[in-house]
């Protein structure tokens, strides 16, 4: 039976699958993570922005919940390409040919602005936050006790977010190709996106002026590439779709 022609339980069966192998390569990355976990830990400590602190455990679990944390967000980086692969095996039986493998293509590409996008963060971003904070703190004379717990969470709320966001041009490549949006649309709604954008940067940079600039400017550029990168990607679309109408004319006019 041809993919396109399965029926409604047929699909959930083929999703219920390919959900399965996703638990399965999650519980697998998971014992990997745990011999992982503990280096990278350290690493994080005895960074420079963190060599200068004494990072101090609250509650008797702090240590236990941040390796659990870190084994998980390890995990799921680890998992990422199989979650990215079987979800375009699962929508691919309804794309073209070259859509199909197009589309493949992107997974890498994905990864990449993901690490791109934390490695941001964490050089550029991260050191100046933890500055301004600790300048603050002298500037009022105050001792800071920073708890481990709290340090890990600030460090997770700063840098994963930019691994999402950083996906913004492969997701736009990915919507245009399949022609659900357009560079079009994206154009006329750029206001209402930069709206959007410098309320995501406030929402994970402190209340300054300049931290919120370092976060807005490479949004905005990010989403303005995104608009090229989807013209690119609607060129495609249309010139795959004028391919099958030949296509299908010919067929018609073969019978």
């Amino acid at each position: 039976m041809n993919e396109k022609d399965m029926t409604l339980v047929e699909h959930i069966g083929e999703l219920r699958k390919r959900l399965t192998i996703i638990v399965v390569f999650f519980l697998l990355a998971v014992i990997v993570s745990f011999f992982l976990a503990q280096p990278l830990i350290n690493y994080l400590q005895y960074t420079e922005e963190a060599k200068n602190l004494t990072l101090n455990a609250f509650k008797i679990t702090d240590p236990l919940k941040i390796y659990m944390q870190v084994m998980m967000i390890l995990a799921l980086f680890i998992t990422s390409p199989v979650i990215m692969y079987h979800f375009w095996a699962f929508i691919s039986p309804g794309l073209h040919d070259k859509e199909r493998r197009a589309t493949l293509s992107y997974i890498p590409f994905s990864l990449l602005l993901f690490v791109g996008g934390i490695a941001f963060s964490y050089l550029v971003l991260f050191p100046y936050v933890i500055g301004f904070m600790l300048n603050i703190s002298d500037n009022l004379s105050i001792q800071e006790t920073i708890g481990i717990n709290e340090y890990f969470q600030f460090l997770f709320q700063i840098t994963l977010p930019f691994g999402f966001i950083f996906q913004l041009p492969v997701l736009m490549l990915f919507l245009t190709r399949l022609g659900i949006i357009t560079p079009m649309l994206m154009t006329q709604y750029r206001k209402y996106a930069y709206f959007a954008l410098v309320v995501i940067a406030a929402f994970i940079t402190p209340p300054d002026i300049i931290s919120h600039l370092i976060v807005t400017l490479p949004l905005i550029l990010l989403y303005e590439f995104s608009i090229i990168i989807a013209k690119i990607g609607y060129r495609k679309f249309l010139k795959a779709e004028q391919q099958q109408a030949i296509e299908e004319q010919q067929s018609l006019s073969e019978e």
